[in-house]
């Protein structure tokens, strides 16, 4: 088989798809969540907070003293930055919370009956200890037997060589 059409099998039958919807789907999901946070929430708080400026927060390990972070960077002078570690660390936090209640609100949004295996019942396979559903006789992830304690004792795992 040549290349070209393994490259085709793996574009087609494999994940490649799937993969591919989800990176455009992030990176629309990542623009939505960022502009809702820098257009809608951050201007309210930097109205509450605009006497503070975390960005000018900083040390001098050269223990001279600058009238800001841009004077010392422009100097050459060596700093921790504290405060825009502060600042990056704050948006993360207002960036992760946003994320939370907009996957909340469309968790919310679905109906129950929209996807049958959230509410399948489900048990744990006791060989490779993945949830099966309730009604399993054989687990599809290890092809065990999984009837009742009594006949997993007797028997074990369905593909054990007898």
């Amino acid at each position: 088989m040549g290349l070209f059409q393994e490259f085709r099998q793996f574009a087609i039958k494999g994940n490649a798809v799937d993969i591919g919807v989800g990176v455009v789907l992030g990176s629309a999901f990542s623009g939505f969540i960022d502009s809702l946070v820098k257009d809608i929430i951050l201007p309210p708080i930097g109205l509450l907070y605009s006497k503070i400026n975390f960005q000018d927060w900083y040390i001098s390990l050269s223990g001279t003293t600058y009238p800001s972070l841009e004077k010392a960077k422009e100097a050459g002078a060596a700093t921790i930055n504290y405060g825009v570690f502060l600042t990056v660390s704050i948006r993360f936090i207002l960036i992760l919370f946003t994320v939370f209640l907009v996957v909340r609100q469309i968790n919310r949004w679905k109906k129950p009956h929209q996807h049958p295996l959230d509410s399948m019942t489900k048990k744990e396979c006791p060989y490779c200890c993945m949830p099966i559903p309730t009604k399993a006789i054989i687990c599809p992830n290890c092809s065990s037997s999984v009837k009742t304690k009594e006949t997993q004792r007797k028997s074990g795992p369905a593909w054990r060589i007898k």
